[in-house]
């Protein structure tokens, strides 16, 4: 039996046949695990003893906030599989992925300064982990704004792929922050040693809407990617002066 590689699950037509099986069950397990998260976050977990139901942020905030590192991660690793070892589609996997990992950073800061208001008394400080998070935001946009500046896309993509892993360094400074610098967030409650120290009936939301998210990142790429590869087998065929198929227009 011939041994099957990652290049050979990276080829474009094999990979747009799995996303479109993958695509409806991600989409549909990220919005059951959504409302069951958010009817156990409002209605069976309990309110903080110091923040009382203001907690209940924490539920929108933190996944936010995890699956903004964890995205940047992910287009940090693409970028350099694409770089290094010329990996098909991990180019198209990084450009994707940056702005689901932005949206999901402007959740996380937008929460954050909700929550924040009745906790300090202010929208915004320049907290270590905040500006870390603002720092990672940028680096989104400026991702971004590097794919549409370069018209040679295969230039775009070098210089794109450099950002994101030089950027990677911001991912520790923002997971350590709270231990390197006195910080207004407190210490890690979930991921530490010794095991979370969030009481089980939050705990079990917090994971529920973490699902959620992952499988809505998961949704969301599949359907951007296959949307990619459209585009730019479309681009292929107008330059070498091919009309499309109308099935691959109305795809």
């Amino acid at each position: 039996m011939a041994t099957t590689t990652l290049y050979e699950f990276a080829n474009p037509v094999r990979f747009e046949r799995i996303a479109a099986r993958v695509f409806p069950v991600a989409l549909a397990a990220a919005g059951l695990l959504g409302a069951v998260g958010l009817y156990f976050a409002l209605f069976n977990s309990p309110a903080d003893y110091q923040q009382g139901d203001t907690v209940r942020i924490m539920y929108v905030h933190v996944p936010a906030a995890w699956m903004a590192m964890f995205c940047y991660s992910a287009m940090a690793v693409s970028s350099t599989a694409g770089f290094i070892w010329k990996h098909p589609l991990a180019d198209v996997a990084a450009k994707e992925t940056a702005p689901i990992g932005a949206a999901f950073t402007f959740l996380a800061l937008f929460t954050g300064s909700l929550w924040g208001k009745p906790m300090w008394g202010a929208w915004w400080a320049w907290d270590a982990r905040l500006t870390s998070v603002l720092i990672l935001f940028f680096l989104y946009l400026g991702y971004m704004a590097l794919w549409r500046a370069v018209p040679d896309k295969t230039r775009a993509a070098k210089l794109a792929a450099i950002l994101a892993i030089v950027g990677f360094v911001n991912i520790p400074i923002i997971k350590f922050s709270v231990d390197w610098w006195n910080s207004l967030h407190q210490p890690a409650s979930v991921l530490r040693a010794g095991g979370p120290s969030i009481h089980p009936d939050m705990l079990t939301p917090l994971f529920l809407m973490i699902g959620a998210y992952v499988f809505a990142y998961v949704a969301l790429l599949l359907a951007s990617m296959r949307n990619e590869l459209t585009a730019r087998r479309l681009a292929r065929m107008e330059n070498a002066g091919v009309h499309a198929p109308a099935s691959v227009v109305e795809r």
